[in-house]
């Protein structure tokens, strides 16, 4: 769950520090108090870009960091490494966002991330809703994998897939064997022309290098030799620097007689003459073993020549150039010897098929069996939330051709009064009606859901009274089972929450905050109160009795 949500300096929050514990978590306040400000946090947390406008006005930079206590973090994991990062040792996960006014930066435990990587991650980690965010509801991808998971459907669903990739891929290569009859003798005659050439230089990757070097030695032999004579003349010449090091060697030798105590000094003088007679042999054996052999500077240039030219034709590396052959080659030997591939091919994509229809079969049959017990589950969850004689169905549709997600579809369908027509959810023009669905369907799927926090930013608006108390008991419900945060301005969810916080806008020294603080006891029941209207103590009393039922 979220543990602890730190905010600085965020629209008009200066610095918050917010603790959270299990369950149902309500947070309260009136309009414009700051109430979205934790929304917007959430979301910068989930991956959403973020506008320097969000900075507090007068500062450089504001700041996000979310602390996640993981029971389970296999999920977290697999997403971790695959994008390069180390695991969770433990159990808590940190993530971190600074914007600024010229780079936003994200972090997690304090590694720098993507903001692809970061949302790819907080998918695992939260599922937040508003009034206007339910265009996964209205998925019918999502839809059926709602279903799946309802089904328990994950491994069947793998297998399927794995069957659905193979039989893809070998159509698409018995696709590209019958494009292959219609190549003509001109692409035959480019083909071999590749292989020929690029066979013909019998190129080695691991040799470029070496080659670079010997051909430049040998182009440059003149200039080399001419430069180590001149290195050597200088050191061991008339007048040399060995010969005046000599020089200088007496005239130390005539300081250490009358002072020996510099020889500490003077020490380092004959490692330097050594090292520079050394320097002076290793010049002249180089001079000599540099052998001006024009045949072979020749030689070296062309197969130089010979490689720079391939590179530029199929590739910017060698690398290039070898898989470039190979691909020629491959293709090549697809149209010389496409009957028989052709037959082979056809044998395995009938035998992919089977496969599939299989898989697709048994992955069908579950999701038939669970269809109508979902759909009941959910009409169960949407009496308790005010649609008494509504109607809820997830009907099957077989596809034509076998798709991604299997043989069949789904389509979530809805009639809120009796005598009207089901129609799909993306149907339902009222946020009120599919908010209060989406909160069935999470309801029904409380038990399959791994996402750790559910966020409910005021997805109670439109409906009032008792709905609104259901909508309250079903948030409660699912906090048994999830963390889960509601933001709402009616006091019957607000009283159902295991923890309340109040979000306030206040002025301090001529500048307004928004603060956040826990309430409970007397100062919970006012808090009710101002949100049933204010009033003496008949809404006090009900305030109580909301706490109390």
């Amino acid at each position: 769950m979220l543990t602890l949500l730190k905010i600085r300096n965020l629209a008009l929050v200066d610095e918050l520090v917010w603790e959270l514990g299990p369950g149902l978590i309500g947070v309260t306040g009136e309009t414009g108090a700051g109430k979205s400000v934790i929304v917007g946090a959430l979301k910068l947390v989930l991956g959403e870009r973020a506008e320097k406008s969000l900075i507090r006005t007068g500062e450089e930079t504001c700041s996000v960091e979310a602390v996640f206590e993981l029971k389970d973090a296999a999920d977290v994991n697999a997403v971790l490494e695959d994008g390069g990062l180390d695991p969770c040792d433990g159990e808590q996960l940190i993530i971190r966002r600074v914007i600024g006014q010229t780079a936003n930066r994200q972090f997690i435990n304090d590694s720098p991330v993507t903001l692809a990587l970061l949302k790819r991650l907080g998918e695992h980690l939260v599922d937040l809703h508003g009034p206007h965010d339910h265009q996964s509801l209205l998925s019918v991808e999502r839809q059926l994998s709602m279903l799946d998971a309802y089904a328990g459907a994950e491994k069947s669903v793998s297998g399927y897939r794995e069957c659905y990739r193979a039989w893809r891929e070998k159509a698409a290569e018995l696709e590209e064997i019958r494009h292959a009859e219609n190549a003509s003798e001109q692409e035959l005659d480019l083909l071999r022309y590749q292989l020929q050439e690029i066979d013909g230089a019998n190129l080695k990757p691991e040799d470029e290098q070496d080659l670079e070097d010997r051909w430049r030695r040998a182009s440059n032999a003149s200039r080399l030799v001419e430069a180590a004579a001149a290195a050597t003349a200088a050191l061991n010449g008339e007048d040399g620097i060995l010969e005046r090091l000599t020089e200088v060697q007496r005239l130390v030798r005539d300081l250490e007689k009358l002072d020996p105590s510099i020889r500490e000094r003077t020490a380092s003088l004959e490692t330097a003459c050594l090292e520079l007679q050394d320097l002076e042999g290793n010049l002249a054996d180089y001079a000599d073993e540099l052998d001006i052999n024009p045949a072979e500077a020749a030689t070296l240039e062309e197969r130089v020549n010979v490689i720079e030219t391939l590179k530029r034709k199929y590739g910017p590396s060698l690398t290039d150039v070898l898989a470039r052959r190979d691909a020629a080659a491959a293709r090549l030997d697809t149209i010389e010897n496409r009957g028989e591939k052709l037959e082979t091919l056809e044998r395995e994509l009938v035998a992919c098929r089977a496969s599939l229809d299989t898989a697709g079969k048994s992955l069908g049959a579950l999701r038939k069996k669970a269809a109508p017990k979902l759909a009941k589950e959910i009409s169960s969850q949407l009496k308790d939330l005010g649609f008494k004689q509504s109607s809820f169905e997830s009907p099957l549709r077989t596809l034509a051709e076998p798709g991604p997600q299997g043989l069949e579809a789904v389509e979530f369908q809805f009639g809120p009064n009796p005598g009207e027509p089901l129609l799909p959810l993306r149907q339902i023009a009222s946020s009120g009606e599919i908010s209060r669905v989406m909160l069935a369907v999470k309801s029904a799927l409380a038990d399959q859901d791994a996402t750790p926090l559910m966020v409910f930013d005021e997805i109670d608006a439109n409906v009032g009274g008792e709905v609104a108390k259901a909508v309250g008991r079903k948030m409660a419900a699912l906090g048994t089972r999830h963390q889960v945060v509601a933001i709402t301005h009616f006091p019957q969810v607000a009283a159902m929450s295991a923890h309340h916080f109040v979000v306030e806008k206040e002025v301090t020294a001529g500048r307004t905050r928004s603060r956040l603080y826990p309430v409970s006891g007397e100062t919970r029941i006012q808090e009710l109160v101002r949100m049933l209207g204010g009033g003496g103590e008949q809404a006090r009393a009900m305030a109580a009795s909301l706490l109390n039922p």
